[in-house]
């Protein structure tokens, strides 16, 4: 990854998911791969929670947390900004954050070991 410019890209989720009941996980699917496709080209991202109504924690898994499956935890905090955000939904964000980066930091050591014992790439 290159250095992240200081250009943030505005990505509203009532536009990108065309919904204000953000449930379900194909809506988060099109949300994560806008943030993905601008980490790529190294911008920073405003994730913007505007006339939303519903948010559950199914679709900020897909949506924010597999981000930790691709990017490295500190590009994600340093580039990924939340705005017009429910003081209670910062809070399901922020579980579904540290979960996310547990889990995918748990699961690459667990491939690692795996390759260690037995060798080459991934089993």
């Amino acid at each position: 990854m290159g250095k992240v410019t200081e250009e943030r890209v505005k990505i509203r989720i009532i536009e990108t998911a065309e919904n204000n009941f953000c449930v379900a996980a194909c809506d988060g699917e099109k949300v994560h791969d806008r943030i993905a496709d601008a980490f790529r080209k190294n911008r920073k991202v405003e994730l913007s929670f505007a006339e939303m109504n519903e948010l559950t924690p199914a679709f900020l898994n897909v949506a924010v947390g597999q981000l930790y499956g691709t990017f490295p935890a500190g590009l994600i905090e340093k580039s990924l900004f939340f705005t017009d955000l429910d003081p209670e939904d910062e809070v399901i964000i922020k579980r579904v954050m540290e979960r996310a980066k547990g889990y995918f930091e748990h699961a690459y050591s667990c491939r690692k070991a795996l390759r260690d014992v037995i060798g080459g790439e991934d089993a």
